[in-house]
């Protein structure tokens, strides 16, 4: 079966005035237009192309990767909205359409949005949605407490920011454990910090426990290199001094410091650290 919104391994059948007619191991078959067909080949050479519905919704092949596939989210550009909804860029000619009621709130033309796209089982096309709650659950986890995860932000409210797990989860990345920035749709690795009772997931940035010592004496030993071996920082420092210089929370910096001193590579002095 050829797979609508995914990359599909076909084996040229034939060529047309069109472009080449290319097919599955069921017997069928989907154009790739002349503007996609390489420059060299040969009758049953395997093609791995991506598939969707043209302008006239017809199944049909390209080269071109997109900048979605199906089941999956990421962030993408609105290129026009009208009045059947927003449509995005993702990298083919046609565009990928948000239906108006797949939007959280109204899209606007040249803005971004984390969106997820699935095949419409009504039309047999490609849609995508920003109501992302839609397509993840917390019902039954995958996940488990200091699990490395993949993640990707899809938006800030008054406590943090919100992230999807794995693809399947929704978790929360509290403001005062951000020590860099991040923009929604980024993609980074993540830590399950805590798993509550309604299975609502909190995630760190950071490795967990001990685990961070070894990070941030590295980061603090980095940065005092860089600075001629010395910062002007310490136990009595602003924590923003420190998050500002170091991306790290003031407790980081301090274990991150006692380790360095532990480890005779630092001073501690009343106006700063000092490599030795």
């Amino acid at each position: 079966m050829i797979a609508l919104g995914q990359f599909n391994t076909l084996e040229i059948l034939r060529h047309t005035s069109v472009g080449l007619f290319l097919g599955d191991e069921d017997g069928n078959d989907i154009l790739l237009p002349n503007k996609y067909v390489p420059e060299t080949y040969e009758i049953g050479d395997k093609l791995e192309v991506f598939c969707y519905l043209d302008y006239d919704e017809r199944p049909v092949a390209t080269n071109l990767e997109p900048g979605i596939v199906v089941n999956e989210f990421q962030l993408l550009q609105v290129a026009e909205v009208n009045e059947y909804g927003a449509f995005l860029d993702w990298g083919l000619e046609k565009h990928l359409l948000v239906p108006f009621r797949e939007q959280r709130s109204k899209m606007q033309e040249g803005q971004w949005y984390v969106v997820f796209c699935y095949l419409d089982e009504k039309s047999n096309r490609l849609v995508a949605s920003n109501k992302l709650d839609k397509f993840i659950s917390n019902d039954v986890l995958t996940v488990r407490v200091r699990e490395k995860v993949e993640l990707i932000i899809t938006r800030q409210t008054d406590l943090g920011w919100e992230v999807i797990i794995n693809n399947r989860h929704k978790g929360l990345v509290y403001n005062n454990e951000v020590f860099k920035t991040i923009r929604i749709g980024d993609l980074m690795a993540g830590v399950i910090k805590s798993i509550r009772s309604d299975n609502k997931i909190d995630v760190s940035l950071q490795p967990l426990g001990e685990k961070i010592l070894e990070p941030a004496a590295n980061k603090i030993y980095e940065t005092l290199s860089a600075h001629g071996g010395f910062l002007p920082l310490n136990d009595k420092s602003d924590p923003e001094l420190i998050r500002e210089e170091l991306q790290m929370s003031k407790k980081t910096f301090k274990k991150g410091v006692g380790t360095l001193y532990k480890a005779r590579k630092i001073e501690i002095n009343s106006d700063g650290i000092q490599l030795i």
